[in-house]
């Protein structure tokens, strides 16, 4: 937290402020499942636009891979947007993220107003840090606030780019984030455990090593526990499964046993022919999976293990669902398992904090987001702080900190 500027470091008034946001909101069949991302962001636009700051706010959606797509356009975000802004004070929306249209729309606003800029990954220059790309941004603010500990983890134009040729610091919400989660982490309450979902086990090798040397009991749900069933011999039909990593699934519960951390893997799972036949789902023991069936979600048995093994633990860390959530019935297992955490959260039996986009809309679909000890919108970034890596984004805020800003500092 040393290093790094905060909101009050600096005198915004008439300032084009380049506000980097993360609104990558999740979305299922052309409707947002959850504004939390949205709602987040609010509280540093208010203060901007309270310190009359021309606010600009800058964000990628999907992966359009640097070619401009509809339904990648952050254009029908804004409606969603200006439900939380005052009536007299919505967002404006630019067509474009630099170049002239940008230039045009950031020179026409007022002190106070607030505009939001196309999405950034529509130029490849932004995943690439591309000097040019960066330039082109940089050139439309006086100051960069960086709002998105959720993005920080990549090595982007507007993460890292940004924070190295303009006056930078960091919002209320990522400040919010890294203090949460710093103070819980830091120097958790044993027994610690872990839920790990997700489809891919190739995207969290490194972060299973590492929960295998950090927590008491880890949790493997989702997609990628399929890969740890097949590596053990089990049949899972046409399950998800990657058959290149299960020599590193092995090893991985070996090094659980070297390192005393216990890993629950699912006893019995739901199935059913695919995941849009939800007529004809059935509850099976692992060693009895159909050749042509799919495993979607844990079953009953697994999940009342789970729930009795979390009971004994003091702090529970939870990235992604461990089913198809957005698919009906195969909820059932996220929202049970969150529903005990939460209770026992409630009984300060445990400290819980969830993080990522889709676990964080699972628990508040089930009417839980009040009873977690903190949601983080993070995911990746998350997972690396957990991990203990340097983080992009908050490595660039700190090289390019400056206590010069401080000279302009407003007074509360």
């Amino acid at each position: 937290m040393k290093k790094l500027n905060y909101l009050n470091d600096f005198n915004f008034r008439g300032k084009r402020v380049l506000v980097r946001v993360d609104l990558n909101v999740p979305i299922a069949h052309g409707a947002i499942v959850d504004t939390s991302r949205i709602e987040r962001i609010i509280p540093t636009i208010k203060y901007l636009v309270k310190h009359k700051a021309k606010v600009i706010l800058i964000s990628h959606f999907g992966r359009p891979k640097g070619n401009f797509s509809l339904e990648m356009s952050l254009a029908p975000i804004v409606d969603s947007l200006n439900a939380f802004l005052a009536e007299d004070n919505k967002a404006k929306f630019c067509i474009d993220c630099i170049g002239e249209e940008a230039e045009n729309a950031v020179n026409s606003l007022k002190n106070g107003e607030v505009l939001l800029l196309e999405n950034l990954r529509f130029y490849t220059g932004e995943e690439k840090n591309d000097p040019k790309f960066t330039a082109a941004l940089a050139k439309l603010g006086d100051i960069y606030i960086n709002d998105t500990f959720s993005c920080s983890h990549r090595s982007h134009a507007s993460i890292v780019g940004l924070a190295e040729i303009l006056p930078c610091g960091i919002g209320m919400l990522f400040q919010e984030e890294i203090g949460h989660i710093s103070e819980i982490l830091k120097h958790p309450k044993t027994p610690v455990a872990a839920i790990v979902g997700g489809s891919k086990i190739s995207t969290k090798i490194t972060l299973l090593y590492s929960l295998i040397e950090k927590t008491d009991l880890l949790v493997i749900g989702g997609g990628m526990a399929n890969t740890f069933l097949k590596a053990q011999d089990h049949e899972i039909g046409k399950s998800l499964c990657e058959d290149n990593f299960l020599a590193q699934a092995k090893q991985i519960l070996a090094a659980a046993i070297k390192h005393n951390c216990k890993i629950i893997l699912p006893d019995d799972v739901m199935t059913s022919s695919s995941i849009n036949d939800t007529r004809n789902c059935e509850i099976v023991n692992i060693t009895n999976i159909a050749h042509d069936k799919m495993i979607l979600d844990l079953g009953p048995i697994t999940c009342n293990n789970i729930i009795n093994e979390l009971s004994k633990c003091k702090t529970i860390m939870w990235n992604g669902p461990l089913g198809a959530f957005e698919f009906p019935p195969f909820n059932v297992s996220t929202e049970t398992i969150a529903r005990a955490v939460a209770g026992y959260t409630k009984q300060n039996i445990t400290t819980s904090i969830a993080g990522g986009g889709d676990i964080v809309a699972a628990i508040k679909a089930s009417g839980l987001e009040d009873s977690f000890t903190y949601l983080s919108t993070a995911g990746g970034a998350f997972l690396e702080w957990i991990e203990g890596k340097i983080i992009p984004g908050i490595k660039a805020l700190k090289d390019n900190y400056t206590p010069t800003c401080q000279t302009e500092k407003l007074k509360a």
